[in-house]
């Protein structure tokens, strides 16, 4: 009998690593461009990738699709719009597929964004980070204040009306007037979602090895409060430690993987997270653009099977963010293990006031979201 429940919702991450620059906080899997962009090389490899592990996934309708990077709005319009006429020639996709790509504001063309829109694009993230100008040299934004709001009005003239802006907090020299303003001036454009999330100093960046001066701890928590505030003041309801959502607004594709779902990433660097069976196997591509246009080098995939303490560990890691929680039932329809496991646990963790008192979900108290490092922690076996 199979240890797990393998029809698990499905999503599939599209990974474009280029970008115009690096910026010094990003630890994400990026290349700066030196040049013309291999695009139609490199929409094949992805086909190709996909057609390589298309049996991974036993014909399991895709849910989302999630064009990140990099700068995915780097590639143009028919580029995008061959990606996923082959993802619909090869997958079987939900009728109400969420489709989202990522944008920076410094790469918006209008006529793009239009194509964009006509190839199936349904949900735009533009990478805002700021609305002050200082704020945005500082963190190596190409884009300036004046090039954000222009770019949120083309996507919404374009025909996007869903769409998530970005913004940062904790920024270096922010008062709590600073991150006010940004939400005021981000919100006024209406977005449906909003991402709103404290700049953190990452090992392999810039930042890491020039570290500025951020404002110290106890003003970052005020500024949090505050601004959360103000953003549930705007009609946003927070369902996660970064996002924020109008009604009916949640993003589908990052809830899955908060909900510990699973997903397939095409791309260079892109990670893949497939229940089989008997394991749930991690994947993961080669890092290097160079390398992954290389069909030798593609196919040679990594992969690790999820030993039980660190399903049991990640999945904590992911469902604990949820402001709401998850039923205790999903850890052992997703890890396979018996809830029974880690009953001691979550009994300690109540205790300590961190998990609310509820036998059939597992819910952060307010202790514990201020505390949820503390919290995922217990479950580090």
């Amino acid at each position: 009998m199979p240890k797990f429940i393998i029809n698990l919702p499905l999503s599939l991450y599209v990974h474009i690593p280029w970008c115009v620059r690096k910026c010094p906080y990003c630890d994400f899997n990026s290349h700066e461009n030196k040049g013309a962009l291999p695009e139609d090389l490199y929409v094949d490899a992805l086909l190709d990738d996909i057609d390589s592990r298309i049996d991974l996934i036993q014909k399991r309708p895709i849910i989302s699709i999630f064009f990140g990077g990099g700068t995915p709005s780097l590639f143009s319009a028919r580029a995008i719009g061959r990606i996923l006429d082959g993802i619909s020639k090869r997958l079987d996709l939900a009728h109400d597929i969420e489709i989202t790509l990522e944008a920076n504001p410094g790469t918006i063309d209008q006529e793009n964004f239009k194509g964009y829109c006509t190839a199936g694009i349904n949900r735009l993230s533009l990478g805002i980070q700021s609305m002050q100008d200082e704020k945005l040299k500082v963190l190596g934004r190409i884009h300036d204040r004046a090039h954000a709001m222009r770019a949120i009005e083309i996507a919404k003239t374009a025909g996007f009306n869903n769409f998530n802006l970005d913004i940062m907090f904790g920024l270096p020299n922010q008062s709590i007037e600073d991150a006010l303003h940004d939400i005021e001036t981000a919100l006024s454009f209406e977005p449906t979602h909003f991402s709103w999330y404290q700049l953190t100093i990452e090992p392999n960046t810039l930042f890491y090895h020039q570290t500025p001066v951020l404002p110290v701890d106890d003003l970052i928590w005020d500024m949090q409060q505050a601004g959360q505030e103000k953003i549930k003041e705007a009609g946003f309801q927070q369902y996660e430690v970064s996002a924020y959502a109008q009604p009916q607004k949640e993003c589908r594709h990052n809830r899955n993987y908060w909900e510990f779902g699973d997903y397939l990433g095409i791309g260079a660097g892109a990670h893949s997270k497939i229940t089989l069976p008997d394991s749930v196997t991690r994947f993961s591509q080669a890092r290097n653009p160079k390398d992954y246009l290389n069909a030798e080098t593609r196919r040679k995939q990594n992969h690790k099977t999820i030993a039980d303490n660190d399903l049991i560990f990640e999945f904590m890691l992911n469902a604990l963010r949820l402001t709401q929680g998850i039923p205790l039932k999903l850890f052992q329809e997703r890890c396979g293990i018996p809830a029974e496991q880690i009953k001691p646990i979550i009994q300690d963790a109540k205790k300590r006031g961190l998990l609310l008192n509820d036998p059939n979900q597992l819910m952060p108290s307010e202790t514990g979201k201020k505390f949820l490092n503390d919290l995922t922690a217990m479950f580090l076996l």
